[in-house]
């Protein structure tokens, strides 16, 4: 039986997703003006607000951070083998790559 407690929690829960996904709009959009404007340090604040909101929506969602981090892997190896344009273009998927296995260590 769910309590009073537990339907107030899912609830809010509910209610902070709704919002973690607008967010996530109003954020890309905000990227999409700072890159009109050519201001680096909104487009850097832009990038980094979308980071932090997919991994708080993804923590809501039942997917711990460090899950989240081995899927990211998972899809750049997968983007490498696949070859990727962004990939053979410029080499950008095996760099975050490498940059992401780094950091780890």
């Amino acid at each position: 039986m769910i309590t009073g407690g537990q339907e107030g929690g899912i609830a809010k829960n509910i209610k902070v997703i709704e919002w973690l996904k607008a967010d996530l709009i109003t954020t890309i959009s905000a990227l999409f003006k700072s890159m009109l404007r050519g201001s680096e340090e909104l487009i850097l604040d832009a990038l980094a607000s979308l980071v932090i909101t997919c991994y708080i929506l993804g923590r809501r969602l039942g997917i711990n951070f460090s899950r989240l981090d081995l899927k990211v892997e998972v899809k750049l190896r997968q983007s490498i083998d696949e070859g990727h344009e962004v990939e053979r273009w410029y080499g950008d998927i095996s760099t975050l790559l490498n940059y992401l296995v780094d950091k780890k260590r």
